[in-house]
């Protein structure tokens, strides 16, 4: 009988970076993400730019970028990387440490599919943004050019290329054409 040993944080945090693999970990499971190909990385390097702008511009708070991790739960940890993510100023602890996970959800995970993501999966990331204690999620497809906009207890929101995008949940006043981003 063979044992599953289960990965923890600290240990996802000590492994070796490079040769294109990076991981998120689900309830101590390590799971390997595979580099994403051009489209994918216009189109969080588009909304990223805008994002930032805003939330600089307005003193929001910090934006993070796809390889930063967010420690959603611990024993089993689970530790998840979105493409992008804002944590609003008032939720930015007084004390960070110097390295390692940020500590909870951010209030805002952008997650951009990949020809490769399977329904299940990109719902099993939604629940559990929402359930850590995410504000938004946005879920934006390159195929079919919309975001999908996701608030805990809240109807979910898409809009198509024609359509601009908002959330003033999250982030009150910000706006972008849907089309834009792709």
């Amino acid at each position: 009988m063979s044992t599953h040993t289960l990965t923890t944080a600290d240990e996802l945090l000590a492994l070796p970076r490079g040769m294109g693999v990076r991981y998120e970990l689900v309830l101590g499971e390590l799971r390997t993400m595979s580099p994403t190909g051009w489209h994918h990385g216009s189109i969080v390097s588009k909304l990223h730019v805008r994002l930032a702008a805003y939330v600089d511009a307005n003193n929001l708070g910090m934006m993070f970028g796809a390889e930063t991790g967010f420690r959603l739960s611990s024993d089993p940890d689970t530790v998840r990387a979105p493409d992008i993510a804002f944590v609003a100023k008032e939720n930015v602890p007084v004390k960070l440490l110097d390295e390692g996970f940020w500590p909870g959800a951010p209030d805002l995970a952008v997650e951009v599919l990949s020809p490769s993501d399977r329904t299940g999966e990109v719902n099993e990331k939604i629940d559990a943004w929402l359930k850590a204690g995410c504000v938004a999620v946005w879920i934006v497809d390159p195929k079919l050019e919309t975001v999908t906009t996701h608030h805990p207890h809240r109807d979910i929101q898409v809009n198509a290329a024609g359509e601009s995008m908002s959330d003033d949940i999250v982030l009150p006043g910000f706006s972008c054409a849907v089309k834009d981003l792709f």
